[in-house]
């Protein structure tokens, strides 16, 4: 049977209520459909306790089926347990490309590695004080920060002008050092392929971190780099070359 190349890869989406607000979902779905089709969606939680009450209402909009799991000890997160065990259960129908965890808690990172080793992706989703461990273990993290709320048009990260940008070392490193990997004798390197690099050395990378929607208004922002739109040659399409400014004067 030929191989369907239009098919969408297929998701898994399972939601840690005690570490996720309900307020992000909307976003989060969105998110999600750039991946791929969230065929299943699950959420965990203890639903008679009354701080997961705003949930009701977002499990019904968005078809997101609940899951009990009573806390049986004091101290003990039974739903973490709950929601690892369906996902490896999941994991073994072999039926999902990928995987999409919301939560903030460093429980994951073993989850998340475990699926990898399947050759599956994963994408994290959580706050800014997420684990660094559970944030490395995944393909891509997407820090909730960033995601529209349903009361919200804009989401809650002021954008960062160039004086902050340029002194965050880490982030110029990021740039700098993705460059030099995909970059040609001349130093120009296709912005596409740069964003490809750090996505690989950096899971939480996102231009929306510091502001900004697309990748090209964030390195344009930085002002470290000369940016370059050049049309490929097809004779209709175009793409964004960055090199670093270091290289002008020996070019």
């Amino acid at each position: 049977m030929a191989k369907d190349d239009t098919r969408q890869p297929m998701l898994a989406v399972l939601i840690d209520a005690d570490n996720a607000q309900a307020s992000i979902t909307e976003g989060m779905l969105s998110e999600v459909a750039k991946y791929g089709v969230a065929s299943v969606k699950r959420i965990y939680g203890d639903w008679t306790n009354p701080h997961l009450g705003s949930w009701k209402d977002v499990l019904l909009e968005h078809s997101i089926q609940p899951f009990q799991q009573f806390a049986y000890t004091k101290g003990k997160n039974a739903t973490d347990s709950a929601m690892i065990i369906d996902a490896m259960d999941l994991l073994y129908t072999r039926r999902f490309d990928g995987f999409c965890l919301v939560s903030s808690d460093s429980d994951f990172t073993r989850l998340a590695s475990r699926i990898r080793e399947e050759g599956l992706l994963v994408y994290g989703f959580g706050e800014k004080k997420t684990p660094k461990s559970f944030v490395a273990a995944c393909d891509r993290f997407i820090f909730t920060e960033v995601l529209r709320t349903v009361q919200e048009e804009e989401p809650k990260v002021k954008r960062q002008g160039a004086r902050e940008l340029k002194r965050d070392a880490k982030l110029v490193l990021l740039f700098r050092s993705a460059l030099e990997a995909a970059a040609d004798d001349t130093g120009w390197a296709q912005l596409g392929s740069v964003g490809s690099t750090i996505a690989k050395q950096s899971p939480e990378f996102d231009p929306r971190n510091y502001g900004y929607t697309r990748l090209g208004e964030l390195v344009t922002a930085i002002g470290l780099f000369e940016v370059n739109e050049r049309v490929l040659k097809d004779g209709q399409s175009k793409a964004i070359y960055i090199r670093d400014s270091r290289k002008r004067s020996g070019s």
